[in-house]
């Protein structure tokens, strides 16, 4: 069967952005997430995971764009286990990407369309990563989590991401919501509901995107 990409290329491409991101990952994880990216190409022409078609796009806006939230999310964490919740998940975007570079954090994703978490459930199994597992449901028919940290990518407003998902926070953790430009206006709806106040935005730089990006 012929290969969906080069993956020696890829794998250049991979490691130079880790290098600007200053994430050093060893040549188990890079191969850890090409091979996710694999399963996600060959996945997607069945099961449309992702508007994106093309692998080098994908390699982008998927597997660098997430790894971009992983040094800030490490430095919340200071080295120590966690436990993350990866809420709208999709096809494991960021939490399979979470789960690979990071071995120590438990990573849940949580997505309402079955056919994406069973593809989660399908990596987790193929890429043996005993710290990843699924969940298909709503988030906020879930039990409360206590978790570290509930991440989002691309889910919904502020707002809403802290009322749906704001229980699953344990005392002292964070909602993490990655967004593109800095949502002001999703920011003072926030703050003017009160239960939640933002502690920061930090830009987030993706290696080779010229579209904003920020973690909230």
């Amino acid at each position: 069967m012929q290969e969906p990409f080069n993956g020696a290329v890829f794998a250049a491409q991979l490691e130079s952005d880790c290098a600007v991101l200053r994430l050093p990952l060893d040549h188990a994880r890079i191969d850890l997430l090409l091979n996710y990216l694999a399963q996600m190409l060959r996945w997607n022409r069945t099961y449309n995971l992702t508007a994106i078609r093309e692998p080098e796009q994908m390699l982008l806006h998927h597997i660098t764009d997430s790894l971009s939230v992983v040094p800030e999310l490490a430095q919340r964490l200071a080295g120590q286990p966690a436990s993350i919740l990866d809420v709208g998940s999709g096809g494991g975007l960021p939490g399979v990407v979470l789960a690979i570079c990071r071995p120590e954090w438990q990573v849940r994703c949580v997505d309402a369309v079955e056919k994406k978490t069973a593809f989660i459930k399908h990596v987790a199994g193929v890429l043996r990563l005993p710290n990843l597992e699924a969940t298909h449901a709503r988030v906020e028919e879930l039990e409360p989590a206590e978790c570290d940290i509930v991440v989002s990518r691309a889910f919904a407003s502020l707002h809403d991401f802290a009322a749906l998902a704001g229980r699953h926070v344990k005392p002292g953790g964070r909602l993490a919501a990655m967004k593109g430009h800095p949502p002001e206006d999703e920011m003072q709806a926030l703050k003017d509901q009160g239960a939640w106040q933002v502690e920061g935005v930090t830009t987030l730089y993706v290696p080779r995107l010229s579209a904003r990006r920020c973690l909230v």
